[in-house]
């Protein structure tokens, strides 16, 4: 085996059990064999070379070129025994932090994300097949953290709660007009028109995206109430009574993020409320990893709270509630990644076996990281005026009670309808003017 990497191997793995056999077929077993076994296969030099110079980007595309198998323990828990010896991050170490620093030198050409760049990233990802959200997403096709409020949902009850939640802290009244910046498929914004009577405007940059979200609004009659558009952010000039932003902070980029805010404040009304929902971290400002910002998300960028917090303040916008959700995006990572492995052949049919690894690794990465790493989901939400919202947090579970309550006796109104032969098909707008929290 190559010198080098036993090296790195030996100084990264003290405890657990891993065993890597090189292209030769000469075995090693590193840690102090406690846990599960895990056992990486490197087929090539060439790829036991280049995970010595650079392994955060090297082990996922020598295995995506089959030239890397863990023939035991898989994906999630080689990363797993990785990051049990690491810690919560490898910038801890003085090397770490070495390293760090000059890869931030050159962070802002990597999220040089102008609007032409910004759309290109966006269709490098999402406009990938639709079939193959649907193989592994829920049916409303949320592509973003859900909220577990019980260990035991399914991803459906979890993503529907998702929404409630994030409904409840807008505080939405019937008759505001909402923008939802990076709309995805559209689901957040139906619901939101649905259960609060209210005019929504959906943006993205992607094609695909965009035609799905127009055709579920025209499917569910709310076509005079829910706009799905192909614009920028950075070029509305109308002004909205809420904002919400769900999983597209992460493709701002750090250099765009006081336009982005800016922008806000602008279409934002005085009297207005934002919601920003996005993945973040504890630990301090890093750079992408390698892997995703090659093959996944280019253009991407997970930021540190202390990032986040300049912007908005010289902006003008008031920070009025912050949440951080731990743990319930590797929730729904495992419920994504297992309906992945579950539906391989399927994926297969619409790419390749590349692909399929591809994505493997990129479900299981982000599921490691979410579970033993510094990520972790903020949702931020601000005004303009101090005065805007109640003093106290009880509005929000106030509303969120009554969704749910709304939810389930329009659920259980529609199942009686339902006679045993033929099913009625359920209103296409819910009608409710007191699903806000309030008496």
């Amino acid at each position: 085996m190559n010198i080098l990497l036993q090296q790195i191997i030996d100084r990264v793995i003290h405890t657990g059990n891993l065993t890597v056999t090189g292209p030769t077929g000469a075995t090693r077993t590193y840690g102090d064999g406690s846990g599960d076994k895990v056992h990486m296969v490197i087929h090539t030099k060439r790829a036991e070379r280049a995970i010595a110079l650079h392994p955060s980007l090297a082990i996922p595309e020598a295995f995506m070129d089959q030239e890397l198998d863990f023939v035991e323990g898989g994906v999630l828990g080689f990363l797993n025994l990785v990051y049990s010896n690491v810690g919560i991050t490898w910038t801890d170490s003085s090397w770490g932090k070495l390293v760090n620093s000059a890869r931030l030198a050159f962070r802002p050409l990597q999220q040089l994300n102008t609007t032409r760049r910004s759309k290109k990233n966006v269709e490098h990802h999402y406009d990938l097949s639709g079939a193959l959200y649907k193989l592994f997403l829920d049916e409303d096709m949320q592509y973003s953290c859900a909220y577990f409020e019980r260990p035991d949902m399914t991803l459906e009850e979890a993503q529907l709660a998702k929404k409630r939640h994030i409904a409840a802290k807008l505080r939405i009244k019937p008759g505001h007009t909402v923008l939802d910046i990076g709309c995805g498929w559209g689901g957040l914004g139906l619901y939101i028109a649905k259960t609060f009577e209210t005019d929504v405007l959906g943006i993205t940059l992607s094609s695909e995206q965009h035609q799905v979200a127009t055709d579920r609004a025209h499917a569910e009659g709310l076509e005079r109430n829910v706009h799905f558009e192909l614009r920028d952010y950075r070029d509305l000039s109308e002004r909205f009574d809420r904002i919400v932003s769900v999983g597209m902070f992460e493709h701002v980029g750090i250099t765009q993020y006081q336009t982005y805010f800016d922008k806000c404040a602008t279409l934002l009304k005085p009297d207005g409320v934002m919601l920003l929902h996005t993945i973040g971290r504890t630990a301090p400002p890093t750079t992408t990893n390698a892997f995703i910002r090659k093959h996944i998300f280019p253009g991407g960028y997970i930021p540190a709270l202390s990032e986040i917090m300049p912007a908005i303040e010289k902006s003008g916008l008031a920070v009025t509630d912050v949440e951080i959700l731990r743990l319930h995006y590797a929730e729904t990572l495992k419920h994504w990644r297992e309906r992945f492995l579950a539906n391989r052949d399927k994926v297969k049919a619409i790419y390749d076996e590349r692909f399929c690894r591809m994505w493997e690794f990129y479900l299981s990465g982000s599921e490691a990281s979410f579970r033993w790493q510094d990520l972790v989901n903020f949702q931020i939400q601000l005004t303009r005026k101090n005065d805007v919202l109640p003093i106290t947090r009880d509005y929000i579970s106030k509303c969120e009670k009554t969704l749910g309550m709304h939810e389930m006796a329009h659920g259980k109104a529609v199942a009686q309808d339902r006679p045993a032969s033929k099913a009625k098909p359920a209103p296409k707008t819910v009608r409710s003017r007191n699903v806000s929290g309030r008496k």
